[in-house]
């Protein structure tokens, strides 16, 4: 049962679910969808026959499920809406990051991968004023040694002269500076390789994976994994001349060239800017284990999976589009989040192909939170078909229909959107089903981590 004490209208209708006929059912379905918070439901049916003799092999309709509906999971990747689905789109995000770290046998991403010159990259925003922070010698420039959950943090020490407009302008702008960056990148390694960029194609690729993160300021910057390669992709050993050094030098000197930036002309009373990355960059070399000092694929794998479930939501404004400001009220955003967001409504119409009030909730982000190069890795898209072709095969197997060749079989069916959701009950039973299976996996990894640290003890 839920940890947390529900009101009367909650606890009423999770005992009317619970105590319905149908409730085994109901919960097999939630369970299937990994505890979603918003599953889809779905009505109609599906027909699976023979081709060659007309024979029904398998029928399926919604009719006789819990309320005549299927659910199915919402697949909304921001933990703030459904932390179930955004834990499986982490889990694809960590898959895919460490597949470009350390290889993937199953997507033909060989384990050599390893060897190759490849660094976790941090490029942060500028500053747009001073704000509350923790320095290292501990105290703020306010006169406050600032506890880690102290909510002033990244909060303007002075919101009268804060750059607001500023910040929103850089977020709104941060996807072509990214772009900017990874061109300038490749003529970097190029120069200190000695070739053009045109012998660069013919000799090596760069490649990446990234994530957007939002500071307590709400600022962003991007963390990224990037790799040198051979001409072909992971697959191809990278040319001698490329080193982890070369690729440190680089990334430094293309994140400080002048080309490194982004201009937004002058609009009523809102100056021209240029903005560059902030002075603030961390480069540091990916191992595959740990050494102390280095940082290692899992843990590379693990960070940008963290964030990539995440959006603004860490600086307190909405999870969603804001149609109107008075909800901000209604919301008790803070003060300096609320700031931001009304820059983007002093701004929009200012810049008005930038859509910059349609992404007030993202501080006027509009980009990618999660992105690659093509050949740095696999897809979510290969992931996720993965994971469908695999409870495929679970269904064949269930339904007896394992021995039937794909080919020989016509699949009819009928699908009819019909909602989402749950009822107050059934989401407080949804929220218990999702913890309980985040706790068995959790005990499972546990477990099998135990096992190879037994195994490693003993041999």
């Amino acid at each position: 049962m839920p940890d947390l004490l529900l009101d009367p209208v909650t606890l009423g209708d999770l005992l009317r679910v619970a105590s319905a006929d149908d409730y085994d059912r109901w919960h097999e379905q939630i369970r299937r969808t990994g505890g979603c918070a918003d599953p889809i439901h779905l009505t109609g049916w599906t027909l699976a026959k023979d081709k060659t003799t007309g024979e029904t092999l398998h029928h399926y309709s919604t009719e006789s499920e819990p309320g005549g509906r299927l659910r199915v999971a919402c697949g909304n990747r921001r933990a703030s809406r459904c932390p179930s689905c955004a834990w499986t789109y982490a889990g694809d995000t960590y898959h895919l990051i460490r597949a470009g770290l350390a290889g993937d046998d199953r997507r033909d991403i060989p384990a050599t991968v390893r060897d190759h010159p490849r660094v976790f990259a941090t490029l942060t925003a500028p500053s747009f004023g001073p704000v509350h922070n923790r320095p290292d010698r501990g105290v703020c420039r306010c006169g406050t040694r600032h506890t880690p959950d102290d909510p002033a943090l990244g909060t303007a020490l002075d919101p009268g002269t804060y750059d607001y407009a500023g910040a929103v302008l850089f977020n709104n702008h941060a996807g072509q500076l990214w772009q900017r960056f990874t061109n300038r990148l490749r003529r970097e390694i190029a120069a200190r390789a000695g070739i053009t960029q045109r012998e660069l194609k013919e000799a090596a690729r760069v490649s990446y994976g990234k994530v957007a993160e939002f500071q307590k300021r709400g600022a962003l910057h991007f963390h990224a994994v990037i790799r040198i390669d051979g001409p072909d992709g992971p697959d191809t050993p990278p040319p001698a001349w490329a080193t982890v050094q070369l690729l440190d030098d680089a990334i430094h000197a293309a994140a400080a060239h002048s080309y490194t930036s982004v201009s937004v002309p002058a609009s009523h009373d809102q100056p021209a800017r240029t903005f560059r990355w902030g002075k603030q960059l961390d480069v540091r070399p990916v191992k595959a284990f740990g050494d102390g000092s280095d940082i290692t694929e899992q843990a590379v794998a693990s960070y940008v999976a963290k964030y990539a479930t995440k959006a603004a939501e860490n600086t307190g404004t909405l999870d969603r589009r804001i149609g109107e400001l008075s909800e901000l009220d209604r919301h008790q955003v803070p003060d300096h989040t609320r700031r931001l967001i009304e820059a983007c409504k002093t701004l929009d119409p200012l810049y008005p192909d930038r859509r910059i009030w349609a992404w007030a909730h993202m501080l006027g982000f509009r980009g990618h939170f999660s992105s690659k190069s093509r050949r740095y890795s696999t897809t979510l898209g290969e992931l996720r078909q993965a994971r469908a072709d695999f409870r495929a095969a679970q269904e064949r197997e269930a339904l007896g229909l394992d021995d039937v060749e794909p080919d020989t079989v016509l699949v009819l069916a009928d699908w009819q959107y019909a909602g989402h959701g749950h009822t107050p009950g059934e989401s407080a039973l949804a929220a218990t089903i999702a913890r309980d299976l985040q706790h068995n996996r959790e005990t499972a990894r546990e477990a099998l981590r135990d096992q190879f640290s037994t195994e490693g003890t003993t041999a």
